[in-house]
């Protein structure tokens, strides 16, 4: 746009992953960023959620970093960019010939573009490492690996429009996306339900997602209360109840034999997993009655297309692969893949959650999931990049802060809080401490930034361009409005100047379209897009040759595995690394809130987003709540093995007895200071969905910390 702001420009909301349209404008003072709705937009078509409305009053906040700060004698000082450069290149060489390529992580960010994550991968694997990751690490990493390994993308493998306009049953299992993905819940679910379509919703917490549908109201809808690190159970009372009742009534048609016969493999393994499976010790286990399960099993195996939602409440567990694996099966089992309105559809988190997977910010795959250990993939990347690629993967985000100070000496960060959002968050402290080097690149002190050694002031969402991909994997095109402050940096800069500076003319590009560019060449499944196709409509990737125009729902005419066949494979119940005993006996899970988002960073800056929700509380059950003498209102200290958080307490049916429910958005009161970090052996996700803990009454309220309010 001009810089007199008549103008808006169109660009994405910089929240969740639905990768909603808006229009900025600069205001009539200078760094005043107004936010209008873009009509016509392709995702929303002018709907917006509470923080979308909200997203411009971040971009010229008060806390703005806006120059590099570079720490000496134990405090930050402000410095120039050719000093902070210089002395970023000299401590990641020296790391490097120190303790070799590995003495390195780089972290990427669901925030940033896709050509900015593209460049940080690139940036590592020059360096010479595959110690790169993002915060999908956090959210999804077992559903993208179930998902890329049964049946061969990890991604949506349908687009909400198709969904909409085809379902007849939603299974929404470990989602919320009432409260997590406000605009998907009201414009493509709630439509699809007006049109006849039906809500199977499974989570141990009551939500908004069971209030928009007024489950609790309607024999229609159900709600599966389970217990936190039963889903496994649950779906096997499902998948053998669907079993049973196509042994007695093959003719109802509830698995689909054609479909299993042609187009996958495992399912006798499955049959065999489940030979001996007690259904009611299962549906004891989980704490939901028998008939209600059996029933919702009716209800989606009995439907015309049935699409099955799933979420972090399903991916955030030891055995989360697993997890998904059994919604995997079910969908396989009944024939509900390949075509509009069926198949296994996570619903991401943050506006390039996707992308920043697709573009290769992993550590295991370059881009478009391509493994580093496949040596013709490899191959193929190193044809373009005309450097060598390590041959082995590295470790995950949690592993490096893991290995913080013992074999990782150095860190690079774009755009993360890993204080905040890794799990046992006071640890992740004491460990970031103990690195030689640490570089954040950000928008805001963060809790992790007070630690760095140099600082870079990025510029925000609204500021810079490129593209972002959303949950159903359209890729759409960000448009700046210039810069609020002029000593800042766009991320692709800012990794392209440090680029070149450690190699020479590898990262010289001139801006985001020409990284968009050779990000084409290596990523088979972006090849066929441009910029100028790419208009304001976006295209859903797999787009594998100039003027396709994007797959909306995947596996028509069959699977991208090896064998090109849907991978079944039976599971059985694992319980969480920690149960309830005598000194933790509650189960501690957690989730997301409308108003906030993630570490809190920018929604605990946005005077609109705080008004609801200023602090952190717990959701408690009245009979714990009496048992342990508290009143709605009251300020508690819940701990677990890790640490302890003082938040205010509301009694609620919404969470069954024996669990408490909080978040991880506020700061000293984050849930993170307690959550689990084992991992999933596969995914190396790590298990926040379910920590032993205890609670009590405190006699005063703690104040909660002043770091980013």
């Amino acid at each position: 746009m001009s810089s007199d702001g008549e103008e808006p420009v169109k660009t994405i909301c910089p929240y969740c992953g639905v990768g909603c349209g808006i229009k900025v404008r600069e205001g009539e003072e200078p760094g005043d960023m107004q936010f209008m709705p873009w009509g016509d937009a392709p995702v929303n078509e002018g709907s917006i959620c509470i923080k979308g409305g909200a997203a411009t009053e971040v971009v010229d906040h008060e806390d703005r970093l806006t120059t590099p700060l570079v720490r000496e004698n134990g405090e930050f000082r402000e410095a120039n960019w050719a000093e902070a450069y210089e002395y970023i290149v000299s401590e990641m060489e020296r790391i490097r010939e120190t303790h070799g390529p590995d003495g390195m992580g780089f972290f990427g960010s669901s925030k940033t573009m896709n050509e900015e994550n593209y460049l940080i991968q690139k940036l590592a694997r020059r360096y010479g490492t595959n110690q790169v990751d993002n915060c999908t690490r956090m959210c999804h990493a077992s559903t993208v690996w179930a998902l890329r390994t049964s049946l061969g993308a990890g991604a949506m493998t349908n687009s909400m429009q198709d969904l909409m306009e085809a379902a007849d049953v939603f299974w929404i299992q470990g989602a919320n996306p009432g409260e997590q993905h406000p605009i998907a819940n009201s414009q493509y679910f709630r439509q699809a339900v007006l049109d006849g379509a039906t809500v199977i919703q499974v989570d141990p917490h009551a939500n908004k997602t069971t209030k928009s549908f007024q489950i609790s109201e309607t024999d229609r809808h159900m709600h599966l209360q389970n217990e936190p690190g039963t889903d496994i159970p649950l779906l096997n009372v499902v998948l053998s109840t669907i079993l049973e009742h196509h042994e007695e009534h093959p003719e109802d048609g509830w698995i689909d034999e054609a479909f299993i016969a042609e187009r996958t493999e495992g399912f006798e393994h499955l049959k065999e997993t489940l030979a001996d499976f007690d259904k009611e010790a299962a549906a004891e286990t989980c704490g939901v009655p028998l008939e209600d399960i059996e029933a919702a099993a009716r209800t989606y195996a009995d439907a015309g297309n049935a699409a099955i939602f799933t979420g972090m409440g399903m991916s955030q567990h030891t055995c989360g692969v697993d997890n998904v694996q059994n919604e995997i099966n079910l969908a396989l089992v009944t024939g509900n893949l390949g075509r509009p309105g069926t198949g296994v559809n996570p619903l991401r988190g943050q506006n390039n959650v996707q992308g920043a997977c697709d573009v290769g910010a992993m550590p295991n795959v370059l881009p478009g999931y391509q493994l580093v250990d496949d040596d013709e993939a490899r191959r193929s990347v190193e044809d373009v990049w005309g450097f060598e690629v390590p041959d082995e993967p590295g470790l995950t985000n949690v592993e490096i802060s893991h290995a913080a100070g013992d074999t990782v000496h150095g860190l690079y960060i774009m755009g993360e809080n890993p204080v905040m959002s890794e799990p046992d968050g006071n640890r992740v402290e004491e460990r970031i401490q103990e690195l030689k080097f640490l570089c954040v690149q950000d928008i805001f002190m963060t809790e992790t930034a007070k630690y760095a050694d140099v600082i870079l002031p990025a510029t925000t969402w609204a500021e810079r361009g490129g593209t972002v991909t959303n949950t159903d994997r359209r890729v759409q095109r960000m448009r700046p409005v210039h810069k609020v402050h002029e000593s800042t940096r766009h991320d692709y800069e800012i990794l392209c100047e440090v680029g070149s500076r450690l190699f020479d003319d590898e990262f010289d590009f001139s801006g985001p379209e020409e990284i968009f560019e050779e990000l084409r060449q290596v990523c088979p499944d972006y090849h066929g897009i441009t910029y100028d196709a790419l208009g304001e409509e976006g295209i859903h990737w797999p787009c594998k040759e100039p003027g396709d125009e994007g797959d909306s729902f995947l596996y028509e005419e069959g699977f991208t595995t090896d064998s090109g066949l849907g991978r079944i494979e039976g599971v059985r119940h694992q319980p969480p690394k920690e149960v309830p005993d005598d000194e933790y006996p509650l189960i501690l899970t957690t989730g997301r809130l409308e108003e906030h988002y993630n570490t809190g960073t920018m929604s605990r800056r946005s005077p609109t987003l705080k008004r609801q929700h200023p602090e952190n509380f717990v959701d408690v059950h009245p009979d714990d709540a009496e048992r342990y003498g508290i009143e709605d209102g009251d300020y508690v200290t819940i701990s677990s093995r890790r640490g302890e958080i003082t938040v205010k307490a509301q009694v609620t049916e919404a969470i069954k007895e024996g669990s408490i429910w909080t978040t991880p958005h506020f700061a000293a009161a984050s849930a993170n200071r307690l959550t689990n970090d084992v991992l999933d052996e596969r995914a190396k996700i790590p298990e926040y969905k379910a920590a032993a803990a205890e609670i009590e009454v405190e006699v005063e309220p703690a104040d909660e910390a002043p770091a980013d309010d």
